[in-house]
């Protein structure tokens, strides 16, 4: 019957599955049952497909992004946090950071700080709901790694403490505060402060399945001129030994930074834990070292050595903002890409790049204008193979899509779905066993199939790979998946595309490493 259609019962009767051995054996079977593939290691499929980080922030304070404004229904904040997610999944997002300690209160119920006023309405004001709890089973349900992010260091965006909670840690302990710039800040060169905000994050890296701990630029706030942080009689009582104040800034964001790396991978070791900086270390023309920029410095300004950071290994990645568009002179996207890209080679932090939607369209500088401007970065990062993902600042801009800019980036770059990154230090652990994939029957639509995972295993999502010609490998693997399938149930419709076709099917833990294949097959007859 070669060179004839063959209808879809023949589909189903040709249908077996491939083991996935070493030599590429074949078993052969009618029914629709599911098949346990061979023990075995990886199939040839496994660990050839690219992985990127695409990834989007969820801003929450000054309601930004979510929630769309405060004192918002259980009902309609549920249904407007899933529509980010479902939107995130529609353009081939496979990361979220979401906001949830913007301003030393918090989105779970917390033992250390009073619910989030971004949240109610009013600081301290029970919710009656878990949203933490919600948004992270939402975010996985879709297959998609939940980062919860936290402001280690601001407390409010108005000056007034007595306008805080009346049991906010800030106004039981008045001296951990200061006020700067019209908002209040815990003071980071008091101890008791470093310890008390990290056990105020800790409680959510140990009782919620995060897959990332993130910060972002903020530790000591940006500078304004002739304003000076108050902070000078810490520095009197804690700063012996240091040679001037900005070095023992310096020293007081490292220790929180290294600390926070030690203890989230002692509480959750598989959860990545990561920084968002300001896009420029330091300029050349201060430091050898430099970028060849002419911008506010990251190091001198938030006191934030993020190259320390890099080298000491504390960091799993490191995202910077390269917030301006390529042929800006003072910031050329250009120039910082490569300038990242150089400082992470060889180290295991993996860099992903922090994008501004949210600029596009701005008059200046004036690359915002054009269209394309994103998805050059895009095109540009290719180049540069130390970078592995990107995050979209933020969501609601993401959803508006000004000048059709997310469009393009996604039509340009993002055609097939993408596996997170592997964590270097998690590489080496095994991954899931190889799935089972059951035949469902027939649909007008295609072969619809049923992967599940196999000894116990809940695979948190799956890869599909294919279609190809029958045979030992597939060449359609390199390019990547056709489609990433939520676990632990996955439910996917294979497209009858010929007489002949290969499919490989891979289960993936919440790591992201890979299973052995399981390839499904269909011969001629």
């Amino acid at each position: 019957m070669t060179g004839l259609r063959p209808g879809r019962r023949d589909v189903l009767s040709g249908l077996c599955l491939l083991a996935a051995t070493a030599v590429g054996a074949v078993r052969f079977g009618g029914s629709a049952a599911a098949r346990e593939p061979a023990a075995a290691g990886p199939g040839p499929e496994t660990g050839s497909a690219p992985r990127e980080l695409r990834g989007m922030w969820i801003a929450s304070v000054e309601n930004i992004d979510w929630p769309a404004a405060s004192g918002l229904s259980a009902d309609r904040l549920r249904a407007d946090f899933t529509d980010l997610l479902d939107h995130a999944r529609t353009i081939g997002l496979n990361a979220v950071f979401v906001q949830v300690r913007p301003t030393a209160d918090a989105f779970w119920p917390s033992p250390f700080e009073p619910w989030s006023q971004w949240l109610t309405g009013v600081q301290g004001v029970d919710p009656g709901w878990d949203p933490l709890d919600f948004m992270v089973e939402a975010a996985h349900r879709r297959g998609l790694a939940f980062h919860a992010w936290f402001n280690p260091y601001r407390v409010s965006t108005q000056p007034d403490p007595g306008r805080l909670a009346a049991d906010h840690p800030a106004r039981l302990n008045p001296h951990w505060a200061v006020a700067y710039d019209g908002r209040l800040y815990y003071d980071p060169g008091l101890p008791e402060v470093r310890r008390f905000v990290q056990r105020a994050m800790m409680d959510a890296v140990t009782r919620y399945e995060l897959d990332g701990v993130h910060f972002d630029d903020y530790f000591y706030p940006y500078p304004v001129a002739g304003q000076d942080f108050p902070d000078g009689a810490t520095f009197a009582e804690h700063g012996a030994g240091f040679a001037d104040r900005a070095a023992w800034r310096r020293h007081n964001v490292d220790l929180l930074v290294a600390e926070m790396s030690d203890l989230v991978r002692a509480a959750r070791p598989e959860a990545a834990f990561g920084i968002s900086p300001f896009g420029v270390w330091r300029n050349a023309r201060s430091d050898p070292d430099g970028s060849d920029t002419a911008a506010l410095q990251s190091y001198d300004a938030l006191h934030a050595d993020t190259l320390h950071w890099i080298r000491s290994g504390w960091l799993d990645y490191v995202a910077p903002q390269l917030y301006w568009p390529i042929g800006f002179a003072a910031a050329d996207y250009a120039t910082l890409a490569p300038w990242w890209a150089a400082r992470t080679a060889g180290t295991d932090t993996q860099l992903w790049i922090g994008q501004a939607v949210s600029r596009v369209g701005s008059p200046t500088p004036a690359g915002w204008q054009d269209p394309q401007e994103l998805s050059r970065h895009l095109t540009l990062n290719a180049g540069l193979p130390q970078i592995g993902g990107n995050i979209l600042f933020s969501a609601n801009h993401v959803r508006a899509d000004r000048l059709g800019a997310v469009s393009l980036l996604v039509a340009d770059h993002w055609a097939r779905p993408a596996l997170t990154p592997v964590l270097p230090r998690l590489s080496a652990a095994p991954g899931p066993p190889a799935p089972l994939v059951s035949v469902t029957g027939s649909g007008p639509d295609g072969l619809p199939l049923v992967f599940r995972g196999a000894a116990d295993s809940t695979p948190f999502q799956y890869a599909v790979y294919g279609p190809a010609a029958p045979g030992p490998t597939s060449e359609a693997d390199a390019a990547g998946p056709v489609a990433v399938v939520p676990g632990p149930v996955g439910r996917f419709t294979l497209a009858d595309v010929g007489e002949a076709w290969r499919y490989a099917v891979t289960a993936v833990d919440r790591a992201g490493r890979e299973s052995p294949a399981t390839p499904v097959v269909r011969l001629s007859v």
